[in-house]
């Protein structure tokens, strides 16, 4: 996909975008759309933000010893990024942005279910973030995003304000995935059943019924943390008679089948996307499903995975074992079926395939360290070490950024009528991939020999893996600030992109790109499946 020579021509003059140019307007649309947009603008935000602060605190540990920050800073730092990228970017990056644009367009929907919590879920996220990073500013909170206690309810920084802050974003969660599922149980169009659902809604809709039951158990735990702190109830302070590890079991209920918040839309994308650049249908259709939902059903019983070192029975790190190894055969149904999709298909190679092909590499990488770490022999071996947080990032942070990337590139021409630079986009794709790599292997190496994560501070001998990851993350930044520029020159100068510039057969481009303010000036039929293409020999080419 490449910009026309000549001055760019104009929109369609019946677009969403052009419904309204006032701030105000914006700011009480009900517009899925916009709504989608305004959440892909906050999250884009704190992903540059997160960025920054990841950029920081590999500077520090380029050298052993201070570099840029003493202790005290690192720890706040680190908190810093991680509320940042976990509860502010890779929650709601492509649920609430890419989610809210696309679900009812997918369904031939003219809004979702809701319109007025779904703007709610806006200002709810927005005074969340506020709050949070106004406490870690001011106060400096030095817990980390996962707020362990006893140290959460004893140290002196401000992590009230950071709890608060989280509580309301997971509101703005809750509110979010009943939206979701309300609209894709009441406002399919008719003639389309569920099983001509677009994979793409298959997994928001498996999110959102994570986000609506496992949510308010994150909320409950942060309630129960401030109200230890503010009136000094044993609830999880040993000293007051309470159990630290009945807040772990609480936090990772949530936070285990939270990873599948981030992953599942992931996958979803996907999935769209191998179909789409492909030009062939999804192998095994209702077997994605299946582990959809199956991911989505046996991520609630996997926590106890993240406590091996608690000391719990033998018989509880075994059978938490065999149910994480579980998930990981539904995820491997999704990689044989996105592998047997691009098999013999009519490969076009497109910006959105290449950070397609970069999920699957981390999601297997990543996934197969994680059934590894799923061995309590093993486990034990890396626990709080770099290892993990190079797992971490592999699969969450990794495979998260790709299929986000790849939403980006792949809808933005749904999504604001525009082509960007095709050439540019796929030299700054194997950038970004390379550094991620660059970034991210040496940690498992480091973890391997024993480096402990968390720490501001290492022996020499750690030095020189320590700067091949620096290295990586300078180059996974150039890379970002890359993309960051052309798409941002795409939005005013970019090609008039035409309804569908793929060539795709999903359904979302079945109405003009950017869509009209109701999306369809009728209710669309649904004739066929959602990524039903022609046969091969009777294929027309792919979009130039």
């Amino acid at each position: 996909m490449s910009p026309s020579a000549a001055e760019p021509e104009r929109l369609p003059p019946d677009n969403y975008l052009a419904d309204g140019h006032t701030l105000w307007s914006w700011l009480t649309t009900k517009d899925h759309k916009r709504i989608g947009v305004m959440f892909l603008g906050l999250t884009l935000f704190f992903f540059f933000m997160g960025g920054v602060f990841a950029l920081a605190l590999r500077i520090e540990l380029l050298t052993p010893g201070r570099t840029i920050m003493g202790h005290l800073a690192y720890n706040r730092m680190f908190t810093l990024h991680g509320v940042t990228m976990v509860w502010l970017f890779m929650i709601p990056a492509i649920p609430s942005a890419f989610g809210n644009f696309l679900v009812p367009l997918m369904i031939g929907a003219r809004d979702v279910a809701f319109p007025r919590l779904n703007l709610a879920s806006v200002y709810l996220y927005v005074l969340g973030a506020s709050i949070a990073l106004w406490g870690m500013f001011e106060g400096g909170a030095d817990t980390g995003w996962t707020f362990y206690t006893p140290y959460s309810t004893t140290t002196g920084t401000a992590v009230l304000p950071v709890l608060l802050g989280v509580f309301i974003i997971g509101f703005s969660t809750i509110v979010t995935g009943l939206n979701f599922i309300a609209t894709v149980h009441t406002l399919r169009a008719p003639g389309l059943g569920w099983m001509k659902l677009p994979l793409f809604v298959w997994a928001v809709y498996g999110t959102a019924i994570i986000q609506v039951l496992a949510t308010p158990v994150l909320g409950m735990v942060l309630l129960l943390v401030a109200l230890e702190r503010v009136v000094g109830a044993g609830i999880f302070d040993p000293a007051r008679g309470g159990d630290p590890l009945l807040f772990q079991h609480l936090f990772w209920f949530y936070s285990h089948p939270a990873v599948y918040i981030m992953v599942l839309p992931s996958m979803g994308v996907i999935s769209e996307a191998v179909s789409a650049f492909s030009r062939k249908n999804a192998l095994s259709y209702r077997m994605i499903v299946y582990s959809t939902l199956g991911i989505s059903f046996v991520g609630f019983f996997t926590w106890g995975h993240h406590m091996f070192a608690s000391g719990q029975s033998t018989f509880g790190a075994g059978a938490f074992g065999a149910m994480s190894m579980l998930v990981a055969i539904f995820t491997a149904i999704k990689i044989f079926s996105w592998l047997g999709t691009l098999y013999r298909g009519s490969i076009a190679v497109e910006a959105p395939l290449i950070y397609t092909l970069g999920f699957m590499f981390f999601l297997f990488f990543g996934g197969m360290i994680g059934v590894a770490y799923a061995t309590t022999s093993l486990n034990l071996h890396w626990h709080d070490t770099y290892s993990v947080v190079a797992h971490f990032h592999f699969i969450m942070v990794g495979a998260t950024v790709m299929a986000f990337l790849a939403a980006l590139h792949y809808w933005f021409p749904k999504m604001f009528g525009r082509t960007f630079p095709g050439k540019l986009a796929n030299g700054a794709a194997l950038l970004v991939i390379f550094g991620f790599i660059a970034t991210f292997v040496p940690q498992f190496l480091l973890g391997n020999l024993g480096m402990p994560r968390r720490y501001a501070d290492y022996p020499p001998h750690f030095q020189t893996l320590h700067v091949a990851s620096t290295t990586g993350a300078s180059l996974l930044a150039f890379g970002l600030l890359c993309i960051a520029g052309y798409l941002a020159w795409s939005l005013r100068y970019g090609a008039i992109a035409g309804d569908d510039p793929w060539g795709s057969e999903g359904f979302e481009w079945k109405s003009q790109s950017p869509p009209p303010t109701h999306n369809f000036p009728v209710t669309p039929e649904y004739p066929t499946g959602p990524h039903e293409y022609a046969p091969r020999e009777a294929e027309v080419p792919h979009a130039a």
